[in-house]
């Protein structure tokens, strides 16, 4: 009797691993698939992941539930998906800070922003705005170098708490201009920004969308915007490195399912997401949250995080912020 050889008996198992596979696709999904935002509702973060949901589910025809996990960063959400079962049924919006700022300001990290997770999808990115109180006696990047090298200066700047993208670019921001500056973390960045526009803090940066309604009624006024380009939702202001500085530093957000998760069920994903994209409604949806849509591959996604994970290190590392 004849009998299989161990390539053949291999290769078998494989053919068939490959074809429950596409079997798998075929039929993915057939349940609701869970999409973990790892901040709470409300935010930038939450209304974009809420957009892409929305748009993913008509392409899938399926629910795309979206779940807040918040707190840590961002890393509790981030965790609960990497350890979540990789079938496509869950999934994240990823942030700047759950994927790049994390993985030096907290010690001990409990997933990695690389190995346990597949990029899906880049939603967008946005640039903050450098902003100062109606009221504030600074006009520009040059005035408010000025006040913090004054002996009496007292320049403070506010942020949503330590580590986040707002403190590292207020970090840049002081190690560009030179002077004292002093850092004031807030738990949360609305209570941030009322403080900036009473004048109690001198400056922050945040995102457009939340800042341009009090720029327009006069309570802010932008000096710049962080990206090296000026940004489309307020062309008006300068970006920081027009004026010489080195200075470009973003928020972004990405779409990310567990690093298991099956190539075929993958690539559904990642095609209901690009079609979400490409959708104008969608588009001009998320542009009204400030971002910037910039399509990318799976691989260029994939050299972007790591592009990313070395440039916030350095600025985590130069902040001295650390969270055990």
């Amino acid at each position: 009797m004849a009998h299989s050889s161990p390539r053949r008996t291999a290769l078998a198992v494989l053919a068939l691993a490959l074809a429950a596979g596409l079997v798998q696709a075929q039929d993915f999904p057939t349940k609701p698939i869970r999409m973990v935002v790892p901040f709470g509702a409300g935010t930038t973060t939450d209304i974009v992941g809420r957009v892409m949901a929305e748009g993913m589910a008509r392409t899938l025809g399926q629910p795309v539930v979206v779940e807040n996990r918040a707190g840590a960063g961002g890393g509790i959400g981030a965790e609960a998906v990497a350890k979540s079962a990789a079938d496509g049924y869950t999934i994240l919006m990823g942030t700047v800070g759950t994927h790049a700022i994390n993985a030096t300001l907290f010690k001990k990290l409990a997933y990695d922003p690389q190995r346990d997770f597949a990029p899906v999808a880049f939603a967008g990115y946005t640039p903050t705005l450098l902003v100062v109180s109606g009221s504030s006696p600074a006009r520009s990047l040059k005035d408010l170098a000025d006040q913090a090298r004054r002996p009496d200066g007292r320049v403070s700047f506010a942020s949503a708490g330590n580590g986040t993208s707002g403190h590292l670019a207020g970090e840049l921001l002081k190690a560009r201009l030179g002077g004292e500056m002093t850092h004031v973390p807030y738990k949360d960045g609305a209570l941030a920004l009322s403080d900036v526009m009473s004048g109690q803090v001198q400056f922050m940066f945040y995102h457009p969308a939340a800042a341009l309604p009090h720029i327009k009624s006069g309570k802010l006024r932008a000096l710049g915007v962080s990206s090296a380009k000026r940004s489309p939702a307020a062309p008006e202001v300068a970006a920081i490195a027009e004026a010489g500085f080195d200075f470009d530093l973003v928020a972004w957000f990405m779409v990310y399912a567990p690093a298991a998760t099956p190539a075929p069920v993958l690539a559904r994903l990642r095609d209901a997401a690009a079609q979400t994209l490409a959708n104008a409604d969608i588009a001009s949806r998320l542009k009204a949250q400030g971002l910037e849509l910039s399509a990318m591959r799976a691989e260029e996604m994939t050299a972007f995080g790591r592009s990313e994970l070395a440039k916030w290190a350095e600025l985590v590392r130069r902040s001295g912020a650390q969270v055990d």
